[in-house]
């Protein structure tokens, strides 16, 4: 059998940018992409991401140039996740919610060679370069690309940006004409809008005038390595800069086949973009409604208005959210309400949903599937996979059973749950804590230019997601906590998201994100930040009464801490590092609400 080898008609490097091949061959005339009044169908789509590649190779592409882009869920960010690497580059989506200091550490760090910006993001992006020339007298500015609006109403038959989004002041001070030279931007008068009138010469270059004149025949660069990088996302940095996470084309491809399986999504689904883009490539969706010949309906804003709008208008039958967005379509006001027809899929992710809330999404006409991923494993690794022995169980059950994380998809080789200290396997009792390990084809290349980061994290062969977990019975697993949120209270460790599960369940509690809390004589105590819903009443007493009801006393929290919002990170995740800075400061020593005195300290050891 050593005889028998590669050739080119038993071999292929796997890579997502088949899937839009496959598209446009076989799908040509189903609508691909909707935006606003805009239409394109698989075989445009196709034709316009050539374009972009072959424009790209033209103004100096090579292979392995990072592309960065910030942008909203708009069709151009959707093209560019093929029309990149079918140049040989590599794309980088920045989370638009970033502030311009962060942008430049990205843009700094990744050496990208071109900078696609949208319109509503120029000021950000002039910001983040001025702050990069500063740092660095010398730097060579990424190439900066103006993406202009499409699908909807403007000014000037589509050739200048929404009058009053922006003025020139905004987006450069006078006295920084060297940058503006160096980084490509149009010099024009104080006031003057943003403005594609091909009678005036600017430098910057537009993207439609990208794909204009770009080559349809264009068949893209030959992929030789699948192992070779296809995309480039950089972690939240809420505690350390952000660390640069490298996929490969094989892990994409591996990855969004997967993500189809698990989530049993049919053909020619309707996907709604609520999730960025951004968000480790939309959780490989990008790739994934073109391999089903599905329609992309892009939205600049996750609003419940466009939510439940483009559900009426495109009927969708999938989306994907982190549970925060659950928040603002069960907050929908009644005019922006529609009656849903068919069931909506959702699969959710970034934090653990509390079983109440997947069970009010239900009621409302969605059906929720629960995953979890990290950026580093190219999104979801888990999926809680349904079991048709479920069926019969009461509603609250199945809440709770939906609220896991699930069992491995199918790129990835293993997954575990490994004791901190000794690192074997924990009990399947669905009590016993430990760490989540996984390891698979799904998994990154490593972390760029951080050899050290990338050894540590996949020390002993497998990838340490710092995340604490239980393994039930059925093999199924649950987070508990991350590693550095485990509150431990006079011996015993407390897991925070189980106390925000019981406290999101009482009726007037909108949102809860439990910390840990100095204390005198446990060390450490829970202190619980709520959010109350609109127009409704609810004491801290109140909010005990409920805890000591449902929760064990060791788990009570210390102080609850109302606030109109939680902090969040860019990628919607509550910022426990600034609610444990809050908690510290209002510590009272006393704990008074605490009223764990009866127990011993033996008790609790």
């Amino acid at each position: 059998m050593e005889s028998l080898n590669k050739c080119d008609a038993n071999y292929a490097a796997l890579t997502p940018i088949t899937f839009v091949k496959r598209a446009a061959k076989f799908y040509a005339d189903r609508t691909s992409i909707i935006y606003g009044d805009a239409r394109f169908t698989w075989k445009q789509t196709y034709d316009r991401c050539c374009r972009l590649a072959s424009s790209l190779i033209s103004l100096g592409l090579a292979k392995n140039h990072v592309v960065s882009v910030l942008a909203p869920n708009i069709p151009a960010v959707y093209e560019m996740h093929f029309a990149v690497p079918m140049a040989g580059g590599v794309l980088n989506t920045i989370n638009s919610m970033l502030n311009a200091e962060t942008i430049k550490t990205i843009l700094t760090h990744s050496e990208a060679k071109f900078l696609f910006v949208d319109y509503e993001f120029i000021p950000k992006a002039c910001q983040a370069l001025r702050l990069l020339k500063t740092e660095n007298k010398q730097a060579i500015l990424p190439t900066m690309i103006l993406i202009n609006e499409i699908g909807y109403p403007i000014n000037n038959n589509g050739s200048e940006i929404k009058q009053g989004d922006f003025k020139y002041e905004q987006l450069m001070m006078n006295s920084n004409h060297d940058l503006v030279a160096e980084s490509s931007l149009p010099v024009m008068d104080v006031d003057y809008p943003v403005r594609l009138n091909r009678k005036r010469s600017y430098n910057m270059v537009e993207y439609e005038q990208m794909i204009e004149l770009g080559n349809p025949g264009f068949a893209g660069v030959k992929l030789v390595d699948e192992w070779d990088p296809i995309t480039l996302n950089y972690t939240s940095g809420t505690t350390s800069a952000p660390k640069g996470v490298v996929y490969s084309h094989r892990g994409a491809y591996l990855s969004t086949l997967s993500m189809l399986l698990g989530w049993e999504m049919g053909t020619e689904p309707v996907y709604l973009w609520s999730l960025p883009m951004f968000h480790c490539n939309g959780w490989t969706f990008t790739w994934g409604i073109a391999a089903r010949g599905g329609t992309n309906v892009c939205i600049r804003k996750t609003t419940a208005s466009e939510i439940y709008r483009s559900i009426a208008l495109h009927g969708v039958t999938h989306m994907c959210c982190a549970p925060v967005v659950f928040n603002i379509i069960r907050q929908a006001k009644p005019e922006e309400r529609v009656q849903i027809r068919s069931r909506v899929q959702i699969l959710t992710g970034g934090a653990p949903p509390p079983a109440v809330l997947v069970q009010e999404m239900e009621d409302l006409g969605f059906h929720i599937v629960h995953a979890y991923g990290l950026t580093e494993a190219t999104g979801p690794a888990l999926v809680c996979e349904w079991q048709t022995r479920w069926d019969p169980l009461p509603r609250e059950e199945k809440a709770e059973l939906k609220a896991r994380q699930g069992v491995s998809v199918l790129s990835m080789e293993d997954i575990d749950v490994r004791d901190v200290k000794t690192h074997k396997p924990v009990p399947h009792n669905g009590s016993t804590t430990g760490e989540i390990v996984i390891r698979g084809s799904g998994m990154m290349k490593g972390y760029l230019k951080n050899e050290k980061e990338t050894s540590k994290a996949f020390e002993g062969g497998w990838f340490h997601t710092g995340d604490v977990g239980v393994i039930h019975p059925d093999g199924y697993i649950e987070i508990k906590d991350r590693l550095k949120d485990v509150i431990i209270s006079g011996g015993e460790n407390i897991s925070s998201v189980e106390v925000e599960n019981v406290i999101s369940k009482h009726p007037n509690v909108l949102e809860v994100a439990v910390v840990a809390m100095p204390h005198s004589h446990w060390g450490e105590t829970p202190c619980a930040f709520v959010v109350k819903k609109t127009n409704e009443n609810l004491t801290e007493q109140e909010v005990l009464i409920h805890c000591r009801s449902n929760l064990t006393s060791y788990m009570l929290p210390s102080r609850i801490i109302f606030l109109d919002k939680l902090p969040r990170t860019e990628s919607g995740k509550p910022q426990k590092n600034l609610l444990r800075v809050i908690a510290k400061k209002s510590v009272n020593w006393s704990n008074r609400h605490h009223e764990n005195h009866s127990i011993t300290t033996a008790s609790r050891l």
